[in-house]
């Protein structure tokens, strides 16, 4: 695993040309009476991944519904890795209550972060105060076994300090194989299922960020064996749209089939976010406003510094979302940037890849 980033600077929103995409749109709300004047509906809704989803203020913070599932979600989400980052857990820690004070309620975390380090951190921090009443909170495991995802569960588990994980999710589904591996006989969907009947989980999805056939194909079992996924994470950012597209091939299905999308790598582990600064393309806060502006219930965005926070939270207090035009006008100005994939290097090389340097993660 790789740390990343040294991301916030000064920027503006730069304008450019234009190209036509029907993606933006806005909540026409149910009880539009209920919503903040700050959600309006953008002008001329496209209708090729549906509109931006019905959104709530409560204070600062925008709240979007959580697919199917019944759950209300802030907008903004705290990455898991990066807050295994600071040096101290004192500092990973008042990150975390920060955050929670200030309205965001979806923590992401995993397994294998920084060898479990962050999950012990968090673990600490909900520990504390009522914290984790707070929290809907998400982790991923990567055991492809029935045997190594029970294992791993109950270690997430004890490391959090918790008696439920709000949402497990498979993690790195990478490989056209995986998917198989999961649902068959002895297989780590046996082992989520019987956590979940124990009380131990409450909803089940998946993330990846290499390919989306691979997304769609893991989409497609789930199918043939009858289950539904609550949830799907994927690559959602301003170069994606132009390459090996998640966006594009996996949203609208996953929309389709009321699987709530949680979007991450807004800034590519830094590489997105280097290129768009180098050649002013765009603002760090116009990229989260990009990400929010699509169908997805919560960005989750990397946090190892009191001022990345700052500028994340103030993301969700400015956010309307993007008309089509400024859509396009963004897309068009990345377009070059994100031909060759470069700027993913998650997607295009095993970098980011735990399990391809870890295989016996998987069980």
């Amino acid at each position: 695993m790789t740390t990343r980033r040294d991301f916030l600077r000064t920027g503006a929103a730069f304008a450019a040309g234009a190209a036509a995409i029907s993606i933006a749109g806005s909540a026409e709300a149910k009880g539009a009476d209920q919503r903040d004047p700050r959600i309006d509906v953008a002008p001329e809704a496209g209708r090729e991944l549906g509109p931006t989803p019905q959104t709530t203020f409560k204070g600062d913070m925008p709240y979007r519904k959580l697919g199917s599932t019944g759950e209300e979600v802030s907008l903004i989400g705290l990455g898991g890795f990066h807050i295994g980052s600071p040096d101290s857990d004192a500092d990973g820690i008042k990150l975390i209550h920060t955050a929670l004070d200030k309205g965001v309620n979806f923590l992401d975390n995993c397994w294998d972060y920084h060898n479990g380090g962050s999950e012990t951190r968090m673990g600490k921090a909900l520990a504390e105060g009522g914290y984790r009443d707070k929290a809907f909170l998400m982790t991923k495991i990567d055991g492809r076994t029935s045997a190594s995802a029970a294992s791993q569960i109950d270690e997430s588990l004890k490391r959090l300090q918790t008696d439920r994980i709000d949402l497990l999710q498979f993690h790195e589904i990478l490989r056209m194989e995986d998917p198989d591996r999961i649902f068959a006989k002895g297989g780590a969907l046996e082992a989520v299922l019987t956590a979940k009947a124990a009380g131990k989980v409450r909803h089940i999805g998946f993330t990846g960020h290499k390919d989306p056939l691979v997304h769609r194909r893991m989409l497609e079992v789930a199918d043939s064996h009858g289950f539904h996924f609550d949830t799907v994470q994927m690559p959602v950012n301003v170069m994606d749209a132009h390459f090996r597209s998640f966006t594009h091939q996996v949203i609208p299905i996953a929309n389709q089939k009321e699987i709530a999308v949680i979007a991450m790598k807004t800034f590519g582990d830094h590489f997105i976010l280097d290129r768009v600064l180098a050649d002013k393309l765009a603002a760090p806060i116009e990229m989260l406003h990009y990400s929010m502006t699509l169908p997805v219930a919560v960005v989750v965005t990397g946090v190892e510094r009191m001022e990345i926070l700052d500028q994340a939270l103030e993301a969700a207090r400015t956010f309307k979302p993007l008309t089509k035009t400024q859509v396009a006008s963004l897309l068009d100005r990345t377009k070059i940037a994100a031909a060759d994939g470069s700027t993913e290097l998650f997607k295009i090389s095993t970098r980011f890849d735990g399990t391809a340097h870890n295989p016996d993660w998987l069980g």
